[in-house]
């Protein structure tokens, strides 16, 4: 089974952009350069996430148009601080919700709001690991994409 990378703190349209083009070009004479930008790396074998769908974290209800279902993927499995689920901020509507985890893989939702990326971040301090967040939608073509190389070989 194919192994997921995930690259966190780099972004492929925007912020702190990560432009695979210039990086081929610096490393066309094998030698290692920093381009500019701080990663981690964050590595998972895709047989986890094929059990991810057979499991369905989420169940079948759909969610609200203003809230986002995500995974974030802990860099290694740590354990939780705090019994769950947990709201954050915990004084007011919440923006992000940790509802459960397994393993590497944390659960939750998320409204769509400005200051719900900073609370993304309370995820590495609840599992005391750095975590890679990314939408449901996004861990479903994952799935697309290793059911489709498990079916060719």
């Amino acid at each position: 089974m194919a192994l997921v990378v995930f690259l966190r703190g780099v972004n492929v349209g925007g912020h702190r952009t990560f432009r695979p083009s210039i990086l081929a070009r610096e490393l066309s004479d094998y030698e290692v350069v920093n381009v500019g930008f701080e990663a981690e790396v964050v590595l998972c074998e895709g047989r986890n996430f094929m059990r991810l769908e057979m499991e369905n974290p989420f169940g079948p209800e759909p969610c609200p148009s203003d809230v986002v279902r995500f995974v974030s993927i802990l860099s290694k499995a740590g354990g939780v601080r705090a019994s769950l689920p947990v709201a954050f901020p915990s004084d007011a509507e919440w923006l992000v919700r940790v509802m459960a985890s397994q393993g590497q893989f944390v659960f939750g939702m998320y409204r769509r709001h400005m200051k719900t990326i900073g609370y993304l971040g309370q995820i590495d301090k609840l599992y005391g690991v750095p975590a890679t967040t990314r939408n449901w939608n996004t861990i479903v073509a994952i799935l697309r994409i290793l059911k489709s190389q498990k079916n060719t070989r």
